[in-house]
């Protein structure tokens, strides 16, 4: 499974590049801040609402830690999607919230 760190995804973020992230966590967590940009989808979610997704695009993975999103990246990955991981997830995140 293809992962970029929390670092790499701000600076590609930083340098005005679009990326297509999916945040995997609870929605109480990601109501606490989230990457800008980012779709909210809970992990036990993400299997009924696959039709949201362009297959065509590559979607960043996000989670608290990087196991969920490791989960739902597999997921999408055996679905036909190319899905990176966050690893580290938004315990690594430095960068701005909304």
């Amino acid at each position: 499974m293809k992962e970029i760190s929390a670092k790499e995804a701000e600076q590609k973020l930083s340098q005005g590049k679009k990326l297509n992230i999916i945040d995997v966590r609870e929605a109480d967590e990601a109501a606490a801040g989230k990457i800008p940009g980012a779709i909210h989808i809970p992990l036990g979610l993400i299997e009924f609402r696959l039709n949201e997704l362009d297959p065509s695009k590559e979607f960043i993975m996000v989670c608290r830690s990087g196991g969920r999103s490791g989960r739902a990246a597999q997921l999408l990955a055996s679905k036909g999607f190319k899905v990176v991981n966050m690893v580290g997830g938004m315990l690594e995140w430095e960068g701005n919230l909304e």
